[in-house]
């Protein structure tokens, strides 16, 4: 079974899911988000984000394939880049740290240990960039799929708590933990991942 990690483009962009290639739920702040939406302007906002955080800062996410088929992706940039996360109250994400906004394992693919290693290929994308830690907002009250990760799940696969939230806490994953995991976060990650789906509607915080 051949298995390969490539960088987000946008030319592999049509290959994520159809619900995530228009969601920009982080790349617009909540006004601008909802006006692309109602406009049915986000499919072009994507790409416009896309294009300008390769250009300014280069790669911002990665998509797995199995026998040339797209089953996963994961999508992080550092907090300048992700106008969302201003809106959350456990903001901002650390100056040493890149924001995990969010990623997926398609159903049938989940089990094989593909979280991990796209969690670890971004690991190793941003220890050579100089980074310590990923950070990310969870939601303390998942219960469906949403653009947030549930924030149990992201404890469950080491993030430590840096600002704790009723509802949307900030947690923080060290980099080079991830260079050492075990079986059994590899598990968890692939629930992680295989749990969240990013939707195309916003959603209040």
């Amino acid at each position: 079974m051949g298995r390969r990690l490539v960088p987000l483009t946008l030319d592999n962009l049509p290959d994520l899911p159809q619900r995530c290639r228009s969601c920009v739920f982080w790349e617009l702040d909540p006004v601008s988000g909802e006006a692309a939406v109602k406009a049915g302007t986000s499919a072009v906002e994507k790409e416009s984000w896309i294009s300008a955080v390769l250009l300014d800062w280069g790669s911002c996410g990665r998509v797995v394939y199995i026998d040339e088929v797209p089953v996963g992706f994961v999508l992080y940039a550092p907090p300048a880049y992700v106008p969302r996360s201003t809106a959350f109250s456990t903001s901002p994400v650390s100056s040493d740290a890149v924001q995990l906004m969010t990623g997926f394992i398609m159903p049938g693919y989940q089990g094989q240990g593909l979280g991990r290693v796209m969690v670890q290929t971004v690991a190793k994308d941003l220890l050579r960039r100089g980074f310590k830690a990923i950070e990310a907002f969870g939601d303390a009250r998942w219960k469906e799929p949403a653009c947030v990760l549930p924030a149990d799940h992201l404890l469950a696969v080491g993030f430590k708590t840096v600002r704790p939230h009723p509802t949307s806490p900030r947690l923080r994953l060290e980099l080079r933990t991830t260079l050492s995991w075990k079986e059994d976060v590899e598990m968890a990650l692939d629930r992680l991942l295989g749990a969240v789906q990013k939707e195309p509607a916003l959603r209040p915080l």
